[in-house]
C-alpha cells in the first residue's frame, strides 16, 4: 500500500523542509536563497591532499582558504588549485602558526590524527578531522581533554552523519516515528582496501598505514547509523573477526589478523546494533536499515535494496527527500559518500560564525568510535562481551 495523499503530504513537510535544519545540524535562515547567513568569514587551513581536496570550503559564502599543506609537493599544488588559495604551507606544523588561520581540517592519516588535531587545538585553532576519531581509548580521552582544555570546537567529518537517508531517520527518531528503535544494522564494506597488492597499502616503496588495517578501528561510517540518529551510546559489545590468507593480515604494525569483523552492540536503551566493517568480501559502500517497532527503513545501495520507509500500519515510501535547500546554492554538488561532503563542510563554518559546538562534537565522535576499537579488543579475544567506556561528561 502506498501512502495517502494526507500521509504523504505531512512525511514530506516533516522530513523535506528548511524546519530539519535543526535536527540535520545545519543553520537554515536565508540559505534556501543561497545567501550567506552572517558576513563573519572563517579562515581555514586545509591539511592532507587526498580526501581533504574533495570538499567545499572555498564555495561556503562564509569561509576562505587561508592555506593548504601537505608533505607531498604534487598534493600541496592540488590543494592550492581546488581551493584558489594562493598560499601553502610544507607541514601541518607550520601551518598551524599562520595567524591569519581560524580553524584547521585535518586530512591526514589515521594514526596521526590524534597527534594532529592536538597540536592544532594547543595552538588555538577550531579543528574538524577526518575519522576515525582515534586508534586507542587514551588518544579518545586525549583529544577531549585537549578540546576542553583550550576551549576551542572540534568536529570530526563523518559522512555517514550527513548521508541523505541519515538526515531523514534522525528526523523521523526525534520525531518518534520509529516508536521503540529496537534493532539497527549499519555496514561498511571495502573490498581490496588494506591488503598487500591494494594500491593504497604502498607508496614509494613503503608501507603505509593502510596496510593490514584493523576494520574495526574504522567504525563509524557503521556506528554514525545509529549513534548519528538516536543519540544513545554502544555501551557493550561482542565482535568476531574473520582471518584472511592476505599477507597483509600476517604482517602489520598493528598486529591485526582480521580482514573482516561484525559486532554486536548493546545500547544505553537495551536495544541491539550490529555493525559490519568488512575488506575481504564482495560488497561496496556504507549502508543502513532502522528497525522499530512502528516503523522500519531501509537504506537503498549496491547491492539492489531499494530506498523503502513502511510503517506498521501498511503505508510505505520510496522516495528520499532533497535537502539541498540546507546548504548554500554554490555548495550544492555531490562530491560523495551520499552528497554528505557539502553539509560537513557548511556544518562546521556555520559552527564556528553561530560560536556553538558542531553536530559532531568531539562527545559524539568519541561515542562513534571508541565502540570499535573495543570491538577489536573483542574479536581479539574470541568474541569475549566487553564493556564499551563512556567518556561524556559526567
Amino acid at each position: 500500500m502506498s501512502f495517502s495523499p494526507v500521509s504523504r503530504r505531512d512525511f514530506l513537510l516533516a522530513a523535506g523542509t528548511v524546519a530539519l535544519g535543526a535536527s540535520a545540524g545545519l543553520a537554515p535562515g536565508a540559505l534556501a536563497q543561497g545567501q550567506p547567513a552572517s558576513e563573519k568569514k572563517i579562515r581555514v587551513g586545509i591539511v592532507g591532499g587526498g580526501f581533504g581536496a574533495a570538499f567545499h570550503w572555498h564555495q561556503d559564502p562564509n569561509c576562505i582558504v587561508e592555506a593548504v599543506s601537505d608533505l607531498r609537493p604534487e598534493r600541496r599544488e592540488h590543494l592550492m588549485n581546488v581551493y584558489q588559495c594562493g598560499k601553502s604551507y610544507e607541514s601541518l606544523e607550520k601551518l598551524i602558526l599562520d595567524p591569519k588561520i581560524d580553524a584547521v581540517a585535518v586530512f591526514t592519516e589515521a594514526p596521526n590524527h590524534v597527534r594532529h588535531c592536538v597540536a592544532v587545538m594547543n595552538a588555538g585553532k577550531h579543528c574538524l578531522c577526518a575519522v576515525p576519531a582515534g586508534l586507542t581509548l587514551e588518544e579518545c580521552r586525549e583529544l577531549i581533554d585537549a578540546k576542553e582544555r583550550n576551549g576551542v570546537r572540534y568536529m570530526m567529518a563523518e559522512t555517514s552523519y550527513y548521508r541523505w537517508p541519515t538526515i531523514t531517520a534522525r528526523k523521523l527518531y526525534e520525531d518518534g516515528k520509529f516508536g521503540n528503535l529496537v534493532y539497527t544494522e549499519g555496514e561498511y564494506y571495502h573490498p581490496g582496501i588494506a591488503h598487500e597488492k591494494d594500491g593504497l597499502s604502498y607508496w614509494n616503496g613503503k608501507r603505509t598505514w593502510r596496510h593490514g588495517y584493523p576494520p574495526m578501528l574504522y567504525p563509524t561510517h557503521s556506528t554514525a547509523f545509529y549513534v548519528g540518529v538516536a543519540r544513545e551510546r554502544l555501551v557493550e559489545v561482542s565482535c568476531l573477526g574473520e582471518t584472511s590468507d592476505d599477507p597483509a593480515f600476517h604482517d602489520n604494525v598493528y598486529h591485526n589478523p582480521f580482514a573482516n569483523a561484525s559486532a554486536l552492540f548493546k545500547t544505553s536503551r537495551g536495544h541491539i546494533m550490529r555493525c559490519n566493517v568488512m575488506w575481504e568480501v564482495w560488497a561496496h559502500g556504507e549502508r543502513a536499515q532502522w528497525f522499530g517497532d512502528s516503523m522500519s527503513m531501509f537504506m537503498d545501495g549496491w547491492s539492489g535494496q531499494p530506498y523503502l520507509i513502511s510503517t506498521a500500519t501498511g503505508e510505505t515510501i520510496t522516495s528520499q527527500p532533497d535537502y539541498w535547500h540546507l546548504v548554500p546554492e554554490a555548495m550544492r554538488i555531490d562530491s560523495g559518500h551520499g552528497a554528505s561532503h557539502p553539509f560537513i563542510t557548511h556544518e562546521f563554518t556555520m559552527a564556528l560564525v553561530e560560536d556553538r559546538e558542531p553536530a559532531v562534537n568531539v562527545y559524539e565522535a568519541v561515542a562513534m568510535t571508541a565502540p570499535g576499537i573495543v570491538a577489536h579488543a573483542s574479536a581479539l579475544k574470541g568474541g569475549e562481551q566487553m564493556k564499551v567506556p563512556s567518556f561524556d561528561k559526567a
